[in-house]
């Protein structure tokens, strides 16, 4: 029998943890006692977030990797299930914003990345860590998406459509998984102080934004054993 998670430690990962809003997660999630598993390609910024959470009495394993390493994420879940034998928390943060183009000039390749990214890694973190999730007693799973999604502005067609499909797809997995304790859902923080909002509004004050920090907090509210909610796309509140 496992214990509860009430008298053990809890586990989390997060994807896109180096910077701006996986970084502020995982952050969040170490100062709650959660062990945080720090998924980037980048090695030096895991390794400083690493750095901050140990440095604040926190744990945290960093985990060098490119999400789109399908393999790579399925050797991780047997990690996970051999070291923790279940896993508490999925925050699939990791997105990238593809080219800003007219639909008709996307290259096949700038396409296939920006939905390899954004949804189908997705769906194999899914595939790999819902069993260890359904062996938490208050699994919590939280995507992060975007109006873009429905949006559909001009330019936009790679980012809306991967946010689009990633919706579908995580509100699929939800209502499959709604007779259980596993808690799924989508979080939309609308325009955030980060490096991908930079590259995609280069014009624009960051300064009139909201910080990752911000965003972060409910997030995190998101993931606790107590929040009961299903199936939703949450926006900044």
């Amino acid at each position: 029998m496992s214990a509860s998670s009430s008298d053990r430690q809890r586990v989390a990962l997060v994807t896109g943890a180096s910077r701006g809003i996986g970084r502020a997660v995982a952050l969040g999630l170490a100062a709650q006692n959660i062990h945080v598993l720090l998924l980037a390609k980048t090695q030096g910024g895991l390794e400083s977030v690493y750095d901050e959470i140990v440095s604040a009495g926190g744990e945290a394993t960093g985990v060098p990797m490119d999400l789109t390493d399908y393999d790579a994420i399925d050797r991780l879940g047997g990690v996970v299930a051999e070291r923790w034998g279940q896993l508490d928390i999925l925050i699939g943060n990791a997105g990238i914003l593809g080219p800003i183009s007219p639909v008709a000039h996307m290259t096949p390749s700038e396409f296939e990345k920006t939905l390899a990214v954004n949804v189908t890694a997705n769906a194999r973190l899914i595939r790999a860590f819902e069993p260890l999730l359904l062996a938490s007693d208050a699994g919590r799973a939280v995507f992060l998406t975007s109006g873009a999604a429905y949006s559909a502005k001009p330019f936009w067609g790679a980012y809306s459509t991967s946010k689009a499909a990633l919706d579908a797809l995580v509100k699929s997995w939800a209502n499959e998984q709604k007779n259980t304790a596993l808690k799924i859902n989508l979080y939309s923080p609308g325009p955030v102080r980060t490096a991908m909002r930079a590259q995609a509004m280069p014009g624009e004050d960051p300064q009139n934004l909201p910080t990752a920090e911000e965003i972060a907090l409910q997030i995190v509210t998101l993931c606790a054993p107590d929040y009961k909610e299903t199936g939703e796309i949450i926006s900044k509140w």
